[in-house]
């Protein structure tokens, strides 16, 4: 067999022909056009040849199956029109698959996305592996796109429209389990049978096109027209409410699966292949697969060239808080790193331990995870009130309380007690790791890494150097972030390092909107609706408001009257309203509240008397230029180390609007001269602070762009 295809056909004695999918020199499969040529002459040799019984599909690489198409085909399309022939292409391929007169099988063990599960689903039956790697799903959605080789018509045909439609419109991928109980796959077997299984099933007879299996209500709303009408309706409405029309995927996916289902399967494939394209050269689209190449590029980056990693066999947690607990938790079950917590009390230990025996006990019950897996897991988290078992950690990550003293002692405690190789790591929101590292031996094993709360779920870490940092700490510390499942961003040392930097005078100016009579829900509603996930009161709230306060004179301290904040700061804190953590602050909490309504007793405790005058286009602009501005002064600065790095930080540190590209693509796209302007008069009307950053002007005056 020579290996510079990606598709080799071998036919058994018992007359089935298994098709090996295995793309040379990847580590996972993706569909290439230039596969095309290949695929079709495999289809031709299937079609002629009589003595063929069945097909079996199935991947030459370990723990993927096919893991979608190669978006840079996508990339190198022009017009709509080229795009849509592309998705012309694949459906016809899927088509040939599906008109084969023999049964043909998909064997899957893996990831099964995009593309590749359009194939599969092409296929007449499919069987796949328990493998916890083994997962199915549509996700083109978060590429703003839809499926474009027959996915929007062949999905609700196997698991009805309801399902069909979550799982485009969300990206929602289904583990092996939840494949068959939906009707995505005929049967799951161990891997070491994977092949027999599916070679039996290509002996059968042809199966018929089987029905999706729903129960009840379900059932009686998909049998009807008018059930379905609803179904649709909901569908639009729901999605809208969480994507505010920002995403014109979303309208399309509807469109197109409604389509095929009035109209049949020819006029669906058509409405597909016209929304495919048209959808491509949407900037939404272009915005959204710049993060896909970004995010691709990063994981195979280590932070430091040339320099690769030392192994993490165990990793040390001080402090058993919330953070303490979660950082545990990601490093046991994501990374399958052992993880040993430290805390004064036994208590601490007792409710990090606890925080990890939540969360997987609950996959346990949906399923998601066997006992076995959840016992072992547990098994890698130990707890102690010494630095007994510290002596062989090769990262020791802290999470204590913001205190200078306290940090430095952690330092030396570790110096001690840990092996001489060993990283310090400190998960501080706002001290400069400079201070932390001012008085230890060893400075060049101490290293910032800060995750976001909760640490389970948010998705970035920042990574933060301080002059002596050694790059070879640098490559084991990004290592260690991305085994524990986060995209991490290296950033030099600084007050508010990058993410928090950026934040803080966007919240700040939410704030001075809402004492000059902007009402809280307004200013909520109208970032919302801009983009991002939550609004900046909301946020205020969820960091708390303690928090926020205690931040910005360190802010200001180190980096100038710009991060002044707002004094009424101080009023809510003697008001003793830290936000949602004590169920007070700008909005109300507790049992008995229904909904999410603002708290307004916090308008006659400030003064304010609460009266909408600015438009939403002004509001947008006050709070977010401010967020842009600095993020172009952390540049400058060298806090980053492209605009690249400036865009993964915010949309995954802050939801900056994913759909727009980032602080730096946004800015490309809205002209860096229009910026500036727009900085300037309102440096004119609301102060200093709003003076564009040096490097902005220059770009301006020399008509430069972040991104060639």
């Amino acid at each position: 067999m020579s290996q510079d295809k990606a598709f080799t056909m071998d036919i058994r004695d018992d007359g089935v022909a298994v098709v090996t999918i295995d793309v040379p020199g990847e580590s996972m499969n993706t569909l290439k056009d230039s596969f095309a040529d290949e695929v079709g002459s495999l289809l031709n040799k299937l079609e002629s040849d009589s003595s063929i019984k069945g097909v079996v599909f199935i991947s030459g690489k370990p723990g993927s199956f096919i893991a979608g198409a190669d978006i840079n085909m996508i990339n190198d399309c022009e017009t709509a029109a080229d795009t849509e022939s592309l998705a012309r292409k694949g459906q016809a391929m899927f088509d040939r698959i599906e008109q084969l007169d023999v049964p043909v099988v998909a064997a899957i063990n893996g990831a099964c996305l995009g593309g590749g599960l359009e194939l599969a689903m092409a296929c007449h039956v499919r069987v796949c592996t328990d493998n916890s790697k083994t997962v199915l799903g549509l996700p083109e959605v978060q590429l703003g796109l839809l499926p474009g080789s027959g996915g929007t018509q062949r999905l609700p045909r196997l698991v009805g429209i309801q399902q069909g439609l979550t799982m485009m419109l969300t990206g929602k991928q289904l583990r092996a389990k939840q494949a068959k109980k939906a009707g995505l796959v005929t049967e799951v077997v161990p891997q070491s049978i994977l092949l027999d299984v599916a070679v039996e099933h290509a002996l059968k007879r042809k199966p018929k096109a089987s029905k999706p299996p729903l129960k009840g209500f379900s059932k009686l709303l998909e049998a009807t027209k008018f059930g379905r009408d609803i179904i649709f309706k909901k569908a639009g409405e729901q999605a809208q409410k969480k994507s505010q029309g920002n995403y014109p995927a979303i309208d399309k996916i509807i469109q197109t699966v409604r389509e095929g289902v009035e109209r049949g399967q020819e006029a669906g494939l058509d409405k597909e292949a016209r929304s495919f394209g048209e959808l491509a050269m949407t900037p939404e689209s272009y915005q959204l697969r710049q993060i896909f190449f970004a995010t691709t590029e990063m994981k195979k980056e280590t932070g430091a060239d040339g320099v690769e990693p030392d192994p993490i066999k165990r990793v040390g947690v001080l402090g058993g808080g919330l953070m303490g607990g979660g950082i545990a938790y990601v490093t046991a079950a994501k990374a399958n790193i052992p993880a040993r917590i430290k805390d004064i009390s036994e208590d601490g230990v007792r409710h990090a331990l606890h925080y990890s025996y939540e969360r997987l006990i609950k996959k346990v019950k949906r399923k998601h995870m066997r006992r076995a897996e959840y016992e072992k897991t547990m098994l890698m988290l130990s707890g102690t009130l010494d630095y007994s078992g510290f002596e062989r950690t090769d990262v020791v990550i802290e999470a204590v309380f913001e205190d200078l003293e306290l940090k430095q002692k952690m330092v030396a405690d570790i110096e001690e007690n840990a092996s001489e190789s060993t990283i310090f790591a400190t998960n501080t929101s706002s001290l400069p790791i400079t201070q932390i590292a001012a008085k230890a031996k060893r400075p060049e094993q101490v290293i910032g890494l800060h995750y976001f709360s909760p640490v389970d779920k948010m998705p970035l870490a920042e990574i933060i150097t301080h002059e002596g940092t050694s790059d070879k700490t640098i490559a084991t510390t990004v290592a260690l972030a991305k085994k524990q499942g986060k995209t991490p961003i290296v950033v030099k040392d600084g007050a508010g390092f990058y993410v928090n930097r950026i934040l803080a005078p966007y919240m700040n100016e939410a704030a001075r909107l809402m004492l000059a009579g902007e009402p809280i829900e307004k200013l909520d509603k109208t970032l919302v609706k801009f983009g991002f996930p939550v609004g900046p009161m909301t946020l205020l709230d969820e960091v708390g408001i303690d928090v926020a306060a205690k931040v910005a004179p360190i802010l200001v301290n180190e980096l100038g009257d710009r991060f002044e904040a707002p004094e009424a700061f101080e009023k809510l804190i003697n008001d003793d309203r830290k936000g949602k953590k004590n169920q007070k602050g700008f909005y109300k909490y507790g049992k008995g509240v229904k909904g999410k309504p603002v708290d307004t007793s916090v308008y006659s405790l400030l003064g304010v008397d609460p009266n909408e005058s600015k438009s939403a286009e002004d509001i947008v602009d006050i709070c977010l230029l401010p967020m842009l501005n600095e993020a172009v002064y952390c540049l400058q600065e060298g806090i980053i180390r492209s605009p690249r790095d400036g865009d993964i930080g915010a949309i995954f540190g802050i939801g900056f609007p994913p759909f727009l590209g980032g602080p730096f693509r946004y800015m490309d796209s809205q002209g860096i001269g229009s910026i500036v302007a727009k900085l300037e008069a309102l440096a004119g009307e609301r102060g200093e602070r709003y003076t564009p950053a040096p490097l902005l002007k220059e770009m301006a005056k020399n008509g430069e762009r972040f991104y060639s």
